[in-house]
C-alpha cells in the first residue's frame, strides 16, 4: 500500500465524493480514481461502493480509511523529527580527518565550536589514500581529505566537495646544508639527496615522484614515514631531506618548525596538495553539519593568513 492511496480513502470517508478529494488534494477526479483503484487491488475486500452516483467506503473501508489516518498522523510525525534533526544546531557531527591536517585543525576547530547551542563533534582520524576518502562518508558526516592538485578530482557525483585550501609542499632540510642558501629549489637542485617520504599513494610521494620524472633520474629514498613530526625529526638529524606541508606542518608540529630545519618552496612543478572536506549530499542538509563545515573554513583561513 503506498501512503497516498491511504491518504485519499481516508478523505473519501472524511469528504464523502470524489470531487471533493480532488478538490482538497488539488489533482484531478480521475487521479482520485486511479488511486482508488490501486488501493484496490491490493486487499481481497470491497473498499468503496455506489450509493446513488456517490462512491462511498464499505465497512471495510472504513476500518483500512481509520488505519490509514493513524499511518499519514505518523508520518507526518516522522517528517517533523526529521525536520527537527536536521535543523538541530548542536546535533553531533561526525569528522574524519587525515592526520597531519587534525594534528593542526581539531584542536582550534573544538575550540571554536564550544560554545553554547554549537554542533557536538567527534573527532577520528583515518589516513588513507586518496582514492579511498570519498568512502569513509559512508561512515562520517564530513571527510577531511587530500589529494595532489594533478590528479584525478574527487567523483562529484557521489560526493559533495568544499574547498579549503590548496597546501604547497616545501622542501625541509637541515639549516646547515648547502641548498638551505637557495630561496628556491628546483627538481635538479635536490634529485641527487638522500630523501625521507611516505608510502606510495600519499601526496609527499606524488611530488617526489614528479622530481625524479622531471630531473630525469631515479631518486634515493631511505625512509618511508606518514607521519611529519618524525620526518622533521630525520630532516634535523641531517641526514635526508623531505617535503612538509607549507601551513598544516607548522601547527602539528607547536607552531614552529624543529630548530635547524628551513622550508624551500620548488619551482617549477605543481607541489600543491588539495584540502577538501567530502560529505554525502544528505548530510549538508543538517544545519549542524553545515555549521561545522562553516568552521573548518574559518580556521583554515586562520592557518594560512
Amino acid at each position: 500500500m503506498d501512503i497516498r492511496q491511504l491518504q485519499v480513502l481516508r478523505e473519501l470517508g472524511e469528504l464523502g465524493s470524489v470531487k471533493a478529494v480532488a478538490e482538497t488534494l488539488m489533482v484531478t477526479p480521475s487521479a482520485v480514481s486511479q488511486q482508488l483503484m490501486l488501493l484496490q487491488r491490493s486487499v481481497k475486500v470491497p473498499l468503496t461502493r455506489k450509493d446513488g452516483r456517490t462512491l462511498v467506503l464499505t465497512e471495510a473501508g472504513e476500518v483500512l480509511a481509520g488505519a490509514g489516518a493513524a499511518v499519514v498522523a505518523a508520518m507526518a510525525q516522522a517528517r517533523a523529527a526529521i525536520d527537527a534533526f536536521q535543523e538541530a544546531p548542536d546535533a553531533s557531527v561526525t569528522v574524519s580527518g587525515f592526520h597531519s591536517a587534525g594534528q593542526a585543525l581539531f584542536a582550534p576547530l573544538a575550540r571554536a565550536l564550544s560554545g553554547e547551542g554549537q554542533p557536538r563533534v567527534r573527532f577520528t582520524d583515518e589516513d588513507v589514500a586518496q582514492q579511498d576518502f570519498p568512502a569513509l562518508t559512508a561512515r562520517h558526516d564530513l571527510v577531511l581529505a587530500h589529494r595532489m592538485e594533478h590528479s584525478p578530482p574527487w567523483p562529484r557525483d557521489r560526493v559533495a566537495v568544499i574547498e579549503l585550501t590548496r597546501e604547497p609542499l616545501d622542501v625541509a632540510l637541515p639549516a646547515g646544508h648547502p641548498l638551505a642558501d637557495h630561496e628556491e629549489l628546483t627538481a635538479t637542485d635536490v634529485a641527487g639527496e638522500p630523501w625521507v617520504t611516505s608510502r606510495p599513494g600519499y601526496s609527499p610521494d606524488d611530488v617526489l615522484t614528479a622530481v625524479a620524472a622531471l630531473a630525469s633520474t631515479p631518486l634515493e629514498i631511505v625512509h618511508r614515514i606518514n607521519d611529519y613530526s618524525t620526518v622533521a625529526a630525520l630532516v634535523a638529524d641531517g641526514g635526508v631531506l623531505g617535503l612538509l606541508p607549507r601551513y598544516t606542518s607548522r601547527a602539528a608540529l607547536g607552531q614552529s618548525l624543529p630548530e635547524g630545519i628551513v622550508l624551500r618552496p620548488l619551482q617549477g612543478l605543481d607541489t600543491r596538495r588539495c584540502i577538501d572536506l567530502l560529505a554525502r549530499p544528505e548530510a549538508l542538509e543538517r544545519r549542524s553539519v553545515r555549521r561545522v563545515a562553516e568552521a573548518f573554513g574559518e580556521v583554515m583561513g586562520s592557518l594560512v593568513g
